[in-house]
C-alpha cells in the first residue's frame, strides 16, 4: 500500500465548530495523564456527524477528540457517550478499536460532551475502488475488512459487559421505526416517493427469526483505520450508531458498494468496476467468506437486507443535508446529500421492486 493513499486532510477549524482550545488544554491537563497543555486543534475534513479533532499537545502527543456538533440536535442522535463505551469495552477483544482515554459529560469546557482517543498513524481510504492499487493488495485489504466484521459479530456482547447496550431483539423492525421518524422530522420539502414507500413495506416483510450481535450501524471502509503500509485493518472508527442488533444488517450495509456507481465522492460504489481484473472479490464471494467465518450456510432473504440498508443511508443522508440547511454540518459539501439520500432511497425499492 502506497504510503500517500489515505493520509488525513485536516483543516482549520470550521467557524461553526471553533470552542475554546485554552479551556480543552487546561481540563486536559489535569483529566488526562501526561497531557501537557497548551492544546493545538486542528479538525479532521470528510465526517458528516460528530466534528473530529486532532489534539496536539505541548509536548507534540497527539490524540483525536471527538464531540457532538453545535444546534438544535435530533433525540438519540450524536450519542459520543456510547461511542466511547463499547470502544472501551471491545478494548482487548478480536475487534480492533483505538484506545478511549477519557469522556467529558460537562459540556461547559467546550460547548458540547466529548471524549478522546490516541492518535493511531495509519490511513483511512474512502474509495472503494482502491484506484492505484494492485490486485494482490485490493484482495488481502477486502479480506481483511471481512475479517474485521466476522470478528466483530463473533465478540461475546454479554461477557463485554454490554448486555445493556441495546434491546436484544426486533432490531430490524425498531430502526425502520428509528429512522422513518428520523426521516419524516428532517425531509422539509423533499419529497422522495421511493423512501416512503420503503417505510411502508420493510416493516410488513421482516425476515423470519433474528439474531444479536454487537452492530457497527456504518461498517464500510471508510470508517477503518488501515495499517500505515500495510493493506489491512488495524482499527474500526465512527461507533456512534452502534448497539445491540442483527448481523446481517452491519453485512448489507458493508455490501452497498456493490449497488453503486463508481466514483461518487460522496458514497463511491464499485459499478463499473471490472471485479476480475481489480482483484476484488464479487458480492457473492464476498457474503460466502463471510459466511464461512461465521458459521452460516448462507442468506436467503439478502434483498431484504439490502433494500434495508439503503433506506438507513437514505434517512441517514437526508439528516446531513438537513443540518448543512442549518448551517451545522461537519462537512462544506453536505448540501450534496440531498441528492444521495433520493439515490439511495431509489436504489432500496429497486430490491423489493425486482423480487415482486
Amino acid at each position: 500500500m502506497s504510503e500517500g493513499k489515505g493520509a488525513a486532510i485536516l483543516i482549520d477549524v470550521l467557524p461553526q465548530h471553533r470552542f475554546d482550545e485554552g479551556a480543552l488544554g487546561t481540563y486536559l491537563s489535569a483529566h488526562l495523564d501526561g497531557f501537557q497543555g497548551p492544546a493545538t486543534v486542528q479538525q479532521f475534513q470528510g465526517g458528516q456527524s460528530n466534528p473530529t479533532f486532532l489534539v496536539t499537545d505541548g509536548a507534540g502527543t497527539r490524540l483525536v477528540l471527538r464531540k457532538k456538533p453545535p444546534g438544535k440536535l435530533l433525540p438519540s442522535a450524536h450519542m459520543i457517550d456510547r461511542e466511547f463505551r463499547v470502544m472501551r469495552a471491545l478494548a482487548g477483544s478480536a475487534a480492533p478499536v483505538p484506545d478511549a482515554r477519557h469522556y467529558c459529560e460537562d459540556a461547559g469546557i467546550i460547548g458540547t460532551p466529548f471524549y478522546v482517543m490516541t492518535h493511531i498513524d495509519g490511513r483511512i481510504l474512502s474509495d472503494v475502488a482502491l484506484d492505484g492499487f494492485s490486485p494482490e493488495e485490493r484482495a488481502v485489504l477486502y479480506d481483511s475488512m471481512n475479517e474485521t466484521l466476522a470478528a466483530l459479530h463473533s465478540v461475546d456482547w454479554r461477557a463485554a459487559g454490554l448486555g445493556d447496550f441495546g434491546k436484544p431483539d426486533q432490531y430490524i423492525l425498531r430502526q425502520v421505526e428509528r429512522w422513518s421518524k428520523q426521516f419524516v422530522a428532517t425531509k422539509g420539502d423533499s419529497d422522495i416517493p421511493a423512501m416512503d414507500r420503503l417505510m411502508a413495506w420493510l416493516p410488513r416483510a421482516v425476515p423470519a427469526g433474528d439474531e444479536t450481535t454487537i452492530a457497527h450501524g456504518d461498517f464500510r471502509l471508510g470508517n477503518l483505520m488501515l495499517h500505515k503500509t500495510d493493506p489491512r485493518v488495524v482499527a474500526i472508527l465512527d461507533w456512534e450508531l452502534a448497539t445491540l442488533g442483527h448481523p446481517l444488517s452491519d453485512l448489507a450495509y458493508n455490501c452497498m458498494a456493490y449497488h453503486l456507481p463508481a466514483g461518487i465522492k460522496q458514497f463511491p460504489g464499485l459499478v463499473g468496476v471490472d471485479l476480475a481484473a481489480s482483484g476484488i472479490p464479487t458480492e457473492a464471494d464476498y457474503v460466502a467468506a463471510y459466511c464461512q467465518r461465521t458459521g452460516r450456510a448462507g442468506i436467503p432473504d439478502w434483498p431484504y437486507y439490502l433494500a434495508f440498508a439503503f433506506f438507513r443511508i437514505a434517512a441517514i443522508c437526508q439528516g446531513v443535508y438537513a443540518r448543512a440547511l442549518a448551517g451545522n454540518a461537519a462537512d462544506r459539501k453536505a448540501l450534496a446529500y440531498g441528492e444521495v439520500a433520493r439515490a439511495a432511497a431509489e436504489t432500496g425499492w429497486r430490491f423489493v421492486s425486482d423480487r415482486t
